[in-house]
């Protein structure tokens, strides 16, 4: 087992060469869903570790490439845990250094690819474990010498490329090249190489051999150093002159390049032992019919047929009649490219070249090509097949041009500046298979151009001025294959301008005006048309109601393009658009600008295998449910950068052979996993540019695309979080998300019923302790309790009078002048008098209560009923219960049942720990003395110490009404009207 070394990356499975991916995702490389799982691109990065570039990728890789990069260097074993690996891309990335042991462990190795690079040194154990390497380009990089030895290992080699490199070493070259026996192609173009000169010779394998654009002065080099080679390419060696050849073996060669050299070809062929039909004499200074027929006269000497005669780039500006007579029969083609021929006189100059197959003139000066009909008509162009006239400045082709050249297959007269082509110009032309006519400026086809053209199967006017297609303009094409009307200006066809093409099976309207479709038209071909390219017209619907659909008839239809119709897009699609396309297999409707997708446009597309919508819509699009339904051959779906903003489960629910889905660049924040797994047979997913949010909407989301053993989530690990990019989707915190939930909120619903059930207990029993308990805590806060408790043996006031307003007559009338008055010296702190204006009325209710020696509580009825009354006696029993101080002293007014008291249960706990007086009623015997005796008692228990004492036994006697049932509670056995009781 081997296992990918990203923790999110599923274990690998090898089994011999073999080896099975049970999930995928990638740090910086995307693997070819067509290519089993083996091949990887990683282009375009930024990274420049290459280390950190394929670290991730599986063991089962066989082609990588890593190109268009910042990458500058190979460490060592970057490679070695790819040892399967037979194709290796690195061109086109800033390498300037590669370690010795860089490609260890490729054993596997086929071909590698250093091109477009800084090399400037190969260590020379560098290609050490490359043994079964048979390709290698060091193409464009900085080399000046090979060390030794560096192919030392590389005995299947078959092509090298060093081309463009500063060699200047030939003998070294070879010598690191002796051994190589399987070597066939080496290519040397564009170094810095003076001479072919070398110790050793050539390996035996080698027969191409690519030396053009060097600095060659001689070859310098034994007689049979050459003596294999079968291609050799000098040209662009402007030193070398024609002895350098002389003595050595050129017996083999079957093509030989001197284009661009000193060398004078008719004194090369007299002193060298080549073939001459085998020399390419393009660009080798034959300017005139002198040369040229010194040239013939002597080819003819040596050969009596060639081949082919390549002539071009010699400045060749006219052919006499009699320039090519002298010349051996020619059986493939003549080429005259690259000249400055002005006029051909319809090749009247190969009318003794009867046996010639092709004429290529393309990249002349030619003007026009006049009219050969009234020349004498002769056998010369019996066997003439092609013939290429492009890159010339032909403005006009006049009539019967190629009247006597009936046998032509292929003519190409593309890239030139044809206004006019005469209706008669193709006459004679009735084995014409290819014709090329793009790239002109021809604006008027007539019904008559193509009329000989009967075996026309490719016809090419792309990119001309043609508006109008005329009727009757391809009437006689009825085998064409293949018509490109693209490129043009075409704005409608006349009703029989497309009658008699009757095989069309391939159609190209792009870029035209076309404003309409017209079904009629296509009726000619409507059972063979298999390609349709419609796109960046200017189609346009404006509502989406149904039409009769204008593919109705194209039963064979296989592609269609309506992409990016000009210049607002298609912008409705209407109902039923694409009926009868039940075999249409790719649908491209790429920059369009829609508005809406109905959810039954692609109903008729049941055999559909690739649709792109990428770009195709305004603003937010939402899919409707079923949109795709019907596609259930669909293996390639591109919905990128719609402005999708969410889709349902059953956008997707039918798409059971989709493979490859991009979703990338919209607009949606979550995406559903459901969607997702109903796609049983995807491979390829990319949601590169989507702002998905990092929360637990997309904690499934990112559960499957870090686990899915089937999909390739493409570059999963780059996917920025929407609100930071600094955090990465694929491992953001999602614990939270998993937690279970239900058991919470089971307990966290328990808890809140029983609390609400406990508060209105709570509430009844423990409300005043826990307001008093608060503003205790104010006050403590505020460091009030410390400054109180400093003030307490040194207090301002003997006693703090708590009473409600409708018994304040009794305190101003009795109360106050007893304790204050009658030669007491008490001080009294009452709220209305001593309390501080302007301060909260707690803080003065607590200030009073610490600031006094005593609290006397004058309880009656309508004390009970007060909240600030409870509240003093409440902060008066803490002192007296939590600080076991003895502050507090009740006077009743007036008798009050237990079942009045029993919901003061605090008051109800002093009765029973404190002694109380009772203020005699009128019912007393002698009211005037019990009161005397009361005042006595109510001095004596102010002057009393603050610290509470376990237990006392005092008792007093006082006055008491007949007992009853409401009263019995507070009297004793005493004979007085009064009662001072105590219980502990």
């Amino acid at each position: 087992m081997a296992g990918l070394t990203h923790q999110f990356l599923s274990v690998t499975v090898v089994l011999g060469a073999v080896q099975l991916i049970n999930g995928y995702s990638f740090n910086n490389c995307i693997l070819d869903v067509n290519s089993n799982r083996t091949h990887f691109n990683c282009i375009n990065l930024k990274d420049k570790n290459m280390t950190a570039i394929i670290h991730d990728l599986p063991r089962s890789v066989t082609s990588l490439t890593i190109s268009k990069n910042q990458v500058w260097h190979i460490p060592n074993n970057s490679f070695a845990h790819l040892p399967w690996m037979q194709n290796l891309r690195l061109d086109h990335n800033r390498l300037r250094i590669i370690d010795q042991l860089a490609f260890q462990n490729l054993h596997q190795l086929q071909s590698l690819n250093l091109s477009f690079n800084n090399i400037s040194v190969l260590h020379p154990s560098l290609f050490v474990d490359l043994h079964n390497l048979t390709f290698l380009s060091l193409t464009n990089n900085t080399l000046k010498q090979l060390p030794g030895g560096i192919f030392s290992a590389t005995l299947n080699l078959n092509t090298l490329n060093m081309s463009q490199n500063l060699l200047t070493n030939f003998s070294g070259i070879t010598e690191s090249l002796s051994h190589l026996r399987n070597l066939k192609k080496l290519d040397l173009c564009f170094n810095s190489l003076t001479s072919l000169s070398s110790n050793v010779s050539l390996p035996t394998s080698l027969t191409a051999i690519y030396l053009c654009r060097n600095n060659l002065s001689t070859l310098g080099c034994e007689h049979s150093f050459l003596g294999l080679i079968e291609v050799l390419d000098l040209s662009y060696n402007s030193r070398l002159p024609t002895m350098a050849f002389e003595g050595v073996d050129l017996g083999r060669i079957n093509y030989l390049r001197l284009r661009s050299t000193s060398v004078k070809v008719v004194a090369f062929l007299n002193i060298s032992n080549i073939n001459a039909g085998s020399v390419d004499f393009s660009g080798t200074g034959l300017k005139n019919d002198r040369l040229l027929i010194e040239l013939c006269r002597l080819l003819k000497t040596k050969v009596k047929w060639i081949k082919n005669l390549h002539l071009g780039i010699n400045g060749i500006k006219n052919l006499t009649t009699d320039t090519l007579n002298y010349c051996p029969n020619i059986t493939g083609y003549l080429d005259l490219s690259h000249n400055e021929l002005k006029f051909t006189n319809c090749l009247h100059f190969l009318k003794r070249q009867t046996y010639i197959k092709g004429f290529n003139a393309e990249h002349n000066h030619l003007t026009t090509l006049q009219s050969c009909k009234t020349q004498t008509q002769n056998t010369a162009f019996k066997y003439l097949e092609e013939l290429t006239y492009r890159y010339n400045r032909i403005l006009s082709v006049s009539s019967h041009a190629f009247y006597h050249m009936q046998n032509i297959k292929t003519l190409q007269l593309n890239i030139n500046t044809i206004a006019f082509l005469h209706h008669e110009a193709l006459k004679g032309l009735t084995k014409l298979e290819t014709l090329r006519l793009d790239n002109n400026l021809l604006t008027d086809l007539f019904n008559d151009t193509f009329e000989d053209n009967v075996k026309l199967q490719t016809l090419n006017l792309r990119n001309n001025r043609i508006a109008v297609i005329f009727n009757g303009t391809f009437h006689r094409l009825g085998k064409l294959i293949t018509l490109d009307l693209g490129g043009n200006k075409i704005t409608h066809f006349q009703p029989s301008g497309l009658d008699g093409l009757k095989r069309l099976s391939k159609f190209y309207l792009d870029g035209n005006n076309l404003k309409q479709i017209d079904s009629s038209l296509y009726r000619v071909f409507q059972g063979t048309l298999t390609v349709l390219d419609l796109q960046s017209n200017m189609i346009r619907f404006f509502n989406g109601t149904e039409i009769m659909s204008p593919f109705q008839n194209l039963s064979a239809l296989r592609d269609l393009k309506l992409d990016g119709q000009r210049p607002h897009g298609l912008t409705l699609l209407p109902r039923a658009f694409f009926r009868g396309l039940h075999s249409l297999k790719s649908l491209y409707l790429t920059q369009n600008n829609l508005i809406a997708l109905a959810a039954d446009a692609f109903d008729d597309l049941t055999g559909l295998r690739f649709l792109t919508l990428d770009s195709c819509c305004v603003g937010v699009t939402k899919l409707q449910p079923g949109v795709f339904k019907n596609l259930r051959n669909l293996t390639i779906l591109i919905v990128e950068n719609m402005g999708i903003q969410n889709f349902s489960k059953e956008v997707f629910g039918n798409l059971t052979r989709l493979s490859v889905l991009h979703l990338n660049r919209n607009i949606m924040q979550s995406i559903n996993v459901d969607a997702l797994q109903n796609l049983t047979k995807l491979q390829y997913l990319d949601i590169r540019g989507i702002p998905l949010t990092c929360t637990c909407q997309n904690s499934l989301l990112q559960n499957w695309t870090r686990n899915n053993p089937k999909v390739q989530v493409v570059l999963l690990y780059n996917v920025p979080c929407q609100h930071d990019a600094k955090f990465k989707f694929y491992n953001f915190d999602s614990k939270v998300c998993y937690i279970d939930l239900g058991k919470y909120l089971f307990l966290s619903t328990a808890v809140v019923i029983f609390l609400f059930t406990l508060s209105p207990i709570l509430y009844v029993k423990l409300y005043w302790k826990m307001k008093y308990s608060y503003y205790v805590f104010r006050s403590w806060f505020g460091e009030k309790w410390r400054r109180l408790r400093e003030e307490e043996e040194n207090c301002e006031y003997d006693a703090f009078i708590s009473y409600n307003s409708f018994d304040e007559q009794w305190v101003m009338e009795q109360l106050i002048p007893n304790l204050e008055g009658n030669g007491s010296s008490f001080k009294l702190c009452l709220h209305h008098r001593d309390f501080e204006l302007g301060r909260n009325i707690v803080d003065n209710i607590v200030s009073a209560v610490y600031s006094s020696r005593k609290t006397i509580c004058v309880v009656s009825r309508n004390f009970l009923q007060s909240e600030w009354c409870s509240l003093e006696i409440q902060l008066a029993s803490y002192r007296l219960f939590d600080e076991h101080r003895d502050v507090l002293l009740l006077v009743f007014l007036e008798p009050i049942s237990e079942r009045q008291l029993s919901s003061y249960h605090r008051m109800r706990k002093v009765m029973l720990k404190k002694t109380y007086l009772q203020w005699p009623g009128s019912d007393c015997t002698n009211p005037m003395q019990a009161q005397d005796l009361f005042w006595n008692h109510l001095r004596r228990a102010m002057t009393t110490g603050s610290r509470l004492k376990t237990e006392e036994s005092l008792k007093c006697d006082v006055c008491v009404p007949a007992e009853s049932e409401e009263t019995k509670h507070f009297e004793t056995s005493d004979e007085n009207d009064y009662l001072l009781q105590k219980e502990n």
